[in-house]
């Protein structure tokens, strides 16, 4: 096997670097920096943080991924898929909490990347993808209700759960500000038509600007004070905070680390999809376990200095390539532009009203909602729409790490069912038909199964799935011959529940006088049968090569 090699896209790119290349970056790192800024602002607060620890988290995540990443073009940072996890641990666990999972989420993705095993994440089934990345959608416009529009609960605690929120958003719903749903519709249509105007310019970056604007002239000239702003609900602090390494406990981690599973898994996912959406544009091949190191280098360092869980958005990666990004060399100057801003711009972020950024994660959250894709696997196979409504519901209805746990499980009983149900068994019990084995005309005599004796042909793996269905065939048959042929030629593979159930029949066959003979064991299933020691239980003189070998080894079993 090949050892693994630890690749940063940056460096190869380095090599041929010339001022063309970094021009194109330059203003690719700029844009891209800019069209973060609004997001990282509004996935922070969504997720139970101040708005400085979003942006915090998008500089330094998303220096470290561009820096050692496997991907040229990937863009990390924080990004809606994590809302709901973070603000769940943040809630349960506290901001300690978070950073202790953040971290071990880290750990995880650097260890599934040095055991190669970034290509396992691509086996994930789709509709569970599908099922919690709509869930989390539909989360995460609940969590801006209240901000879309101006509710007030009284001194009443948000639950956390989805229901909850509900049952207390009707509760209070006559408490609304029409001026908070005004900015949260403006911003969402602003959004929506920006696109058709204004190509390099994100319509969220407009939104806020244009709504922080109209805010400002209303409380100083109109005297309007309803509308909340940033300011109204977080102290901003824009410098970079000092490293403080939390305190690592036996029982935190062991109560943390279903989280970070979650969190690793989540940012494995993400990051992965992003980097191969991105090769199918740029025609470019990321080198996934790298990626995966970056990704949890990020992790293991970013929530250090206060930040949240990051991984590759599609969004930004996406924008970095239409505006020209050709290098990781982009990825950096867009942390760069941030941290400018953070240093020097975000005391102005206190201006810009909440109901604006609820519309922006309004349109973040219908964008990842793949409506139409949900709807399109509802065409699909029972067992796929089952996975993707228990998926989606599940995401909803409690949390994401259930969500991915069950519909993790649920998805592998039913490849299990499927693997099984392509395994088929069969009975010759008079002749077999040269012709009908292969694709073409043997011209040779039928081969007559001789009496007292029945042939099993298994066709497809013999593992737990069908190992029951082995024996209950021979049931069926009631009857007892003095040998049984099982062809195996067809069975690519045998497990350890297969290799036991066959030396049970092997023992029950021979309480009862009846000999096993193997015919065509493939040089795989036969080194594994052979290092179980069945053959010694066999015997060697019963193991066959093809069947008219098993038939002959029949009939002198039948004469003595």
């Amino acid at each position: 096997m090949k050892a693994f090699e630890f690749k940063p896209k940056l460096l190869v790119a380095l090599k041929n670097y010339s001022k063309q290349l970094f021009m194109a970056d330059l203003m690719s790192g700029i844009i891209v920096g800019i069209v973060a800024l609004p997001l990282a602002i509004a996935f922070g607060i969504a997720s139970g943080v101040s708005p400085e620890k979003g942006i915090i988290t998008a500089i330094i995540a998303g220096f470290i991924i561009s820096l050692i990443g496997g991907s040229k073009v990937q863009i990390g940072g924080p990004t809606g898929a994590f809302i709901v996890i973070v603000y769940a641990v943040i809630q349960q666990y506290g901001e300690a909490g978070l950073i202790i999972a953040t971290i071990m989420a880290g750990v995880l993705l650097i260890l599934l990347g040095a055991f190669k095993l970034g290509a396992i994440i691509k086996f994930m089934p789709y509709p569970i993808i599908v099922g919690f990345t709509s869930g989390i959608a539909v989360t995460i416009f609940t969590t801006q209700i209240a901000d879309i529009f101006g509710l007030t609960f009284g001194g009443e605690k948000l639950p956390g759960d989805f229901v909850g929120k509900w049952l207390i958003y009707f509760k209070h719903f006559d408490s609304i500000n029409w001026w908070n749903t005004i900015m949260s519709v403006a911003s969402i249509g602003i959004i929506a038509i920006t696109p058709k105007f204004l190509k390099k310019i994100p319509g969220s970056l407009i939104a806020i600007i244009l709504i922080t604007i109209v805010t400002y002239i209303l409380k100083i000239y109109g005297g309007i004070d309803a509308i909340d702003t940033i300011g109204d609900r977080f102290s901003i602090s824009s410098q970079l905070p000092n490293a403080q390494v939390p305190v690592l406990t036996w029982e935190s981690m062991k109560g943390l680390f279903p989280v970070a599973i979650t969190i690793a898994v989540l940012g494995a996912i993400e990051s992965l999809l992003s980097a191969t959406v991105a090769d199918g544009v740029t025609g470019d091949k990321h080198d996934s376990n790298t990626e995966l190191i970056a990704q949890g280098a990020a992790n293991i360092i970013t929530p250090l200095f206060g930040g949240i869980p990051a991984t590759g958005a599609i969004a930004r990666t996406m924008t970095n390539i239409n505006n020209g990004g050709k290098t990781p060399v982009a990825g950096i100057i867009h942390a760069i532009v941030l941290l400018l801003i953070l240093l020097f711009l975000m005391p102005l972020a206190q201006y810009i009203p909440m109901a604006c950024l609820a519309g922006v994660l309004v349109v973040v959250s219908y964008n990842m909602s793949e409506w139409r894709t949900f709807r399109a696997l509802m065409k699909n196979p029972k067992s796929d729409i089952a996975v993707l409504l228990i998926t989606f519901f599940l995401t909803v209805i409690f949390d994401l790490t259930i969500a991915i746990e069950v519909g993790l499980v649920i998805a592998c009983l039913l490849f299990m069912r499927r693997v099984a149900e392509t395994t088929e068994i069969s009975v010759i019990t008079d002749e077999i038909d040269p012709n009908m084995e292969l694709d073409i005309a043997v011209r040779e005599d039928h081969l007559t199964i001789p009496s007292q004796v029945e042939v099993y042909e298994i066709d497809g793996p013999y593992f737990f799935g069908i190992a029951n269905k082995f024996e209950e065939q021979m049931v069926q048959m009631g009857d007892r011959p003095k040998v049984r042929i099982i062809r195996m030629r067809k069975v690519p593979f045998i497990d350890s529940t297969g290799i036991h159930n066959l030396t049970n029949l092997c023992r029950m066959s021979k309480k009862e006088k009846i000999t096993i003979v193997l015919s065509g064991v493939n040089e795989k299933v036969y080194k594994v049968l052979e290092k179980s020691g069945f053959y010694e239980l066999l015997g060697e003189e019963n193991i066959c090569d093809n069947i008219n070998t098993a038939i002959e080894r029949a009939n002198d079993i039948i004469r003595k």
